[in-house]
This record gives C-alpha cells, sequence and structure tokens, in this order.
C-alpha cells in the first residue's frame, strides 16, 4: 500500500519523526513527482518534502475515493485551522514540521492557504465558464508552489514571482490538457465553457470525445495560449537562485514537452492520453544539461 495521507501517524513524538514522515510519504505516494531530487541542496529537501507533505494530504481531501463533499470541506477546513494554529501542531506528522519550515523561512501563511482554497474549489465546482475563471484556479491551485519554492530559496523578489506565476500557470494548463480523459472520469472539465460554445462543441464531445476536427481545433487554441505562459515565465529559468535554476529548467522542460506531445497527437488527447516517457525523460535532461 502507497504511504499517503491515509496511511500517516495521527501522532509523532518529535520533530524528526515529523520530518521523517513527510519524507515517507513524498517517496511513496502515487502520484508523486520528482520533489527534494538530488539537484535541490540537502539542507533544502526536509523542507520541500514538508511543503509536498502539506499539498499532497490536503489534495488526497478533495480527490480520493470515498468520501462524500460534506467530509472532504470539512477535512479541508480542519487543514486550515492546524495551518492557522501554527506552533500548536498537537504532534501532527505535518504540521510540525510544516510550522517549523515556515519559521525558519519566514513563509507567510498565505499561499497555504491559497492551496487550500483551491482543493474546496476542486470539491464544489467542476466547470469553468472562462478562461480567466480557470487562471483564477490556477493562481490558487499553482501558483503558490513556486512563490513558496522561491521563498525557501531566498529569491522571492516581485519580478521573479510574476515569471514564476506564468510557468506555473502554464504547468497547470498543460496537466488540464493532457489529463482531459482523466478528469472525465470526475465529471470535471477543466476546458472553459466559453471556448467550448466558440468551437462548436458540448460538453458531452470533451467527456468523452472522440477527436473531431472542432474539439482538435479547441485545443490547439488552448496548447497556444499555455504556450504562452511558458514563454512569459522562461527569463527565471536564467534568473532564478543558482541552486534552482536545474531543477526548475527541467520543470520547464517537462511542461513544455506535455505539449509537444499533445500537437504530435495532431491535438488528439481522447484516443491516448499524451505521455511523457522515460526515454523522453533522458533526452530532457540532456538539454537540461546542455542549458537549452
Amino acid at each position: 500500500m502507497p504511504f499517503s495521507s491515509d496511511t500517516l501517524p495521527s501522532f509523532v513524538g518529535s520533530l524528526s519523526d515529523s520530518y521523517a514522515a513527510c519524507q515517507r510519504l513524498t517517496r511513496g505516494h502515487y502520484e508523486n513527482f520528482p520533489v527534494a531530487s538530488l539537484w535541490l541542496p540537502r539542507s533544502l529537501r526536509p523542507a520541500v518534502s514538508a511543503v509536498y507533505a502539506f499539498a499532497r494530504c490536503a489534495d488526497d481531501f478533495a480527490d480520493e475515493w470515498g468520501m462524500n463533499d460534506p467530509t472532504r470541506l470539512a477535512r479541508l477546513a480542519d487543514w486550515r485551522r492546524r495551518l492557522i494554529a501554527g506552533p500548536a501542531h498537537e504532534n501532527h506528522p505535518v504540521f510540525w514540521a510544516l510550522s517549523d519550515v515556515v519559521a525558519r523561512h519566514s513563509l507567510p501563511l498565505t499561499p497555504f492557504d491559497r492551496l487550500i482554497t483551491a482543493f474546496e474549489m476542486d470539491v464544489q465546482k467542476n466547470r469553468h465558464k472562462t478562461f480567466d475563471d480557470l487562471l483564477f484556479y490556477c493562481r490558487s491551485s499553482a501558483n503558490p508552489v513556486g512563490e513558496i519554492v522561491l521563498r525557501l530559496f531566498g529569491g522571492w523578489t516581485e519580478e521573479r514571482g510574476r515569471w514564476s506565476d506564468a510557468i506555473c500557470t502554464a504547468l497547470q494548463l498543460a496537466n488540464f490538457w493532457q489529463d482531459v480523459t482523466v478528469d472525465a472520469l470526475k465529471n470535471r472539465i477543466y476546458v472553459p465553457q466559453d471556448d467550448m460554445s466558440k468551437f462548436g462543441v458540448s460538453e458531452v464531445d470533451v467527456l468523452g470525445g472522440p477527436a473531431s476536427e472542432a474539439l482538435r481545433e479547441l485545443i490547439l487554441h488552448l496548447v497556444t495560449r499555455t504556450w504562452g505562459f511558458f514563454n512569459e515565465g522562461r527569463p527565471l529559468l536564467d534568473d532564478s537562485p543558482k541552486r534552482l535554476r536545474k531543477e526548475l529548467r527541467f520543470v520547464w522542460l517537462g511542461g513544455t514537452e506535455i505539449l509537444r506531445k499533445i500537437e504530435g497527437q495532431r491535438f488528439d488527447v481522447w484516443t491516448r492520453r499524451p505521455h511523457v516517457s522515460t526515454w523522453d525523460w533522458v533526452r530532457l535532461f540532456g538539454k537540461m544539461l546542455r542549458g537549452v
């Protein structure tokens, strides 16, 4: 069984045990992505794991099977209560470590609170009327992660924050277009309703396909807009703290590769889910080393 929010202990006896629980969740969760990698300074890996554990558990509350919506919202409300409590962490396996990270790095609580807001939106809202509505969601679901990481590295400025927001939004959007069929299983549509109307397609079309010419044109339109955000944020790859640049470049390359995969399938995300393979990651690793 993967190590997830449901397998966390309810109580830990020391701060080191709290960090250890966060690191086990980071390594073992079935949806884990490369966080706290070897490119990150060893001193920051426990902090990144604590942040990941906080977000991963909250995402589980919003997404995992077996809970009704009132229960999901109640668990997210408790997550916010614990966040605000700070040092009064009640020996919680995530919040003891997180409160230590917040204190050590002078992190504001606002980005963490915005993440909880995004997960609450996941429970309460499964359609988005306009692209601006979708961007509002991204400002809570994705952009806070970039802000937290920049602050952990001591590299936060307003300008870097704007670049970071653009990249994080682009990554979130790319994931939406990659996962149209995955989200459909949860009765979620992230394609804006006004864009569906503009291209003459229905919710039924988006939920199940197959890839008509109108659907392909719709995804082309959305992918083109997403490229704009990736390009807007690209200056951060060279301007971010040096210790962060390899990790950031690799993430940027991975996100843009998703768009290239969608383009390679002629914008058909219904016949098969666009996938970045192991060999793709090896190739991207080489590009990252070359500074491409």
